[in-house]
C-alpha cells in the first residue's frame, strides 16, 4: 500500500439518521445510533472524521446531508462510512445505486455497521443491496395494502 492510499485508510463519516416517518419509529434514536457508532469506532480503530445528522426520511431521493457526504467522499475526505444500519443509508434505489457506485468506483473502500458485515465484493456488493431493497419493497406492500381494491404487482 502506498502512503497516498495508507493516508486515507480508516477515515469515516458518522452517518445518523432517524426518520420522521410513523413506519421508521422503531429505530434507534439519533443520539442512541451515535453512542453505539462511536463505540463501535473505538472497539475497530476507526478514525471518524465528521458527525452527519439527518432528521429526514429517505424513501426518495434528494436528502441534503446524505447528497453532501457523497460527494465530500468523492473528493476524498473519507474513504468510507459507519452508520448503524445500511438502511440508514438507502431506502430507495437510488441512494442505494449511488453508494454502490461509489464502491464499484472505489470511492467508499468501506461500509462499516455493528451489526450487519460488509466487505467490497461482488457478493458483499449483492448482500448490501439486500437491507436497501428489502426497505422498497416495504413500502410497496404498504402501499399495496392501503388499496385493497386495486390490483398491484410488488416486489
Amino acid at each position: 500500500m502506498n502512503n497516498e492510499q495508507h493516508k486515507f485508510m480508516n477515515k469515516f463519516f458518522l452517518y445518523a439518521r432517524k426518520s420522521t416517518d410513523v413506519e421508521d419509529k422503531q429505530v434507534l434514536s439519533i443520539e442512541a445510533q451515535i453512542t453505539e457508532l462511536r463505540a463501535f469506532a473505538k472497539q475497530n480503530n476507526l478514525a471518524i472524521i465528521d458527525e452527519l445528522v439527518e432528521k429526514q426520511s429517505a424513501k426518495i431521493p434528494g436528502r441534503p446531508i446524505f447528497g453532501e457526504m457523497l460527494k465530500r467522499i468523492e473528493h476524498g475526505e473519507a474513504d468510507g462510512i459507519l452508520a448503524w444500519h445500511p438502511d440508514r443509508l438507502a431506502r430507495n434505489s437510488v441512494d442505494g445505486g449511488q453508494v454502490i457506485y461509489l464502491i464499484d468506483c472505489g470511492r467508499i473502500a468501506a461500509l462499516k455497521f455493528p451489526q450487519f458485515w460488509f466487505e467490497p465484493t461482488p457478493q458483499g456488493k449483492f448482500m448490501l443491496n439486500i437491507p436497501f431493497y428489502q426497505q422498497v419493497r416495504n413500502h410497496f406492500k404498504v402501499v399495496a395494502s392501503a388499496a385493497p381494491t386495486q390490483p398491484t404487482h410488488y416486489l
